[in-house]
């Protein structure tokens, strides 16, 4: 996979399960929930989901390492909300939670990191373009250590 392009290849294997092959990465099952499918797999609203938090939580290590930070172990959990738009179900809303296994003290450049890890994020900032994305950052004594808002663009 080139860094301007990327491919995965669905089948369909019955009512609304898809085998998605990731190629060398393996295959995965997604199915639509009941009652449409029957909900042998995640839906495609949670990978979708779990594509923004891998990429969130990717992006906070990746700003963390570069300023010689160890977050120790990092969590994530995001929750998706459905609306209405022009009549049609849509994800209108992301809530992203990050917890770091480190406090906000014993985590240097955490500030500096924290500021620019969300520019790194490929996956959010496409996804934002239709899907409002709340994130917030926690430290292990369960300090709120950031938090951004962002309205789709």
């Amino acid at each position: 996979m080139s860094a301007t392009t990327f491919s995965v290849n669905l089948k369909l294997l019955e009512n609304y399960l898809f085998q998605i092959d990731f190629g060398e990465f393996g295959n995965l099952l997604s199915d639509e929930p009941e009652p449409l499918g029957d909900g042998e797999g995640p839906s495609p609203a949670g990978l979708l989901a779990a594509s923004v938090a891998n990429c969130l939580s990717a992006s906070l290590l990746y700003a963390l390492r570069r300023n010689k930070a160890d977050p120790g172990e990092l969590t994530a959990t995001i929750t998706g909300r459905f609306g209405r738009v022009e009549k049609y179900l849509r994800v209108t809303h992301f809530d992203v939670q990050i917890h770091l296994g480190t406090t906000k003290e014993a985590t240097p450049s955490l500030e500096s990191a924290v500021a620019q890890f969300e520019n790194y994020c490929t996956v959010t900032q496409s996804v934002r373009h239709g899907i409002e994305v709340d994130i917030e950052i926690f430290d292990s004594a369960g300090e709120l250590i950031h938090t951004s808002q962002a309205k789709p663009a």
